[in-house]
């Protein structure tokens, strides 16, 4: 018999470093006792225990079809938008920036 022990969404983990943020994917998991008694780490394209018992549709189960919200699967978007409306006004297109350079000569 195998039981959930643990179950834990798929998310980016944010690291802070010293140019900047990175953010590392963490794939969904389930974490299974097995009845031979190991505790297996299984996604949904691992679900097979050392022993060969495979508990597919246990991680199946588990997992489901769980949908994940926007800013779950993309966390920087929203810290981008800030970066960008923080932004001076005056920041222009290279294109308008060589006609002002021109009409100046």
């Amino acid at each position: 018999m195998s039981i959930v022990v643990e179950s834990t969404r798929g998310h980016y983990e944010r690291k802070e470093e010293p140019c900047g943020k990175s953010y590392a994917w963490c794939p969904e998991r389930v974490v299974v006792e097995c009845g031979c008694g190991e505790r297996a780490v299984l996604t949904r394209s691992q679900a097979a225990c050392r022993c060969g018992a495979d508990h597919a549709a246990l991680v199946a189960e588990e997992l489901g079809s769980r949908r994940m919200p926007y800013a779950a699967l993309h966390p920087w978007r929203e810290e981008h938008r800030e970066w960008w409306e923080k932004q001076d006004d005056h920041l222009r297109s290279e294109f308008q920036y060589s006609r002002e350079l021109r009409a100046v000569e």
